[in-house]
């Protein structure tokens, strides 16, 4: 996960094949060099819970859309994830990759995990709605990032990395 001021760098020193842009639709960036345009994701949302008509609220579209680009992902290389600060969508969709790769895996330990890698994550909570519903995980994404509490406040979150297959 990182924010967008250091998806540079990220792309320089950890090589990702795949990118997932989560950017309002006026802060959208062309796919970086170094990233196949077919492994580049681009997510035009805003960071907001609840849906709002002057704003682009992440839909069940866009997460279906998430969760197919994480299911076509080869897993060879990383996958970097990206919003503007690196704390809301970038890690509501982290938690959402983790949960797809890892459906019997407790939805709790996987949000405490997205947690301690990064201490300012706090999952944009109407995506992770929608994917606990298109994931069919009966509320259990939702209780789990509920339980996290809040994070640490910061502006702008760190570049942090999470294994693909916690625990294996």
């Amino acid at each position: 996960m990182s924010p967008l001021s250091g998806v540079a760098d990220a792309i320089r020193t950890v090589g990702p094949s795949h990118l997932v842009s989560l950017l309002d639709p006026e802060t959208m960036i062309d796919t970086p060099q170094g990233i196949d345009a077919a492994r580049h994701l681009r997510l035009s949302v805003n960071d907001i819970a609840e849906p709002n008509e002057m704003l682009v609220s992440p839909s069940e579209a866009h997460v279906s859309q998430l969760i197919g680009f994480i299911r076509r992902w080869d897993q060879r290389s990383p996958m970097l994830v990206h919003c503007w600060a690196g704390i809301s969508r970038s890690t509501a969709a982290a938690f959402i990759a983790l949960c797809t790769l890892n459906e019997n895996h407790p939805e709790d330990d996987l949000a405490r995990l997205v947690r301690a890698r990064g201490s300012h994550a706090y999952p944009n909570r109407l995506m992770v709605r929608l994917a606990d519903d298109i994931l069919g995980r009966k509320g259990r994404m939702r209780a789990a990032v509920e339980a996290l509490g809040p994070a640490r406040a910061t502006w702008e979150g760190e570049l942090f990395a999470l294994p693909v297959h916690p625990g294996s």
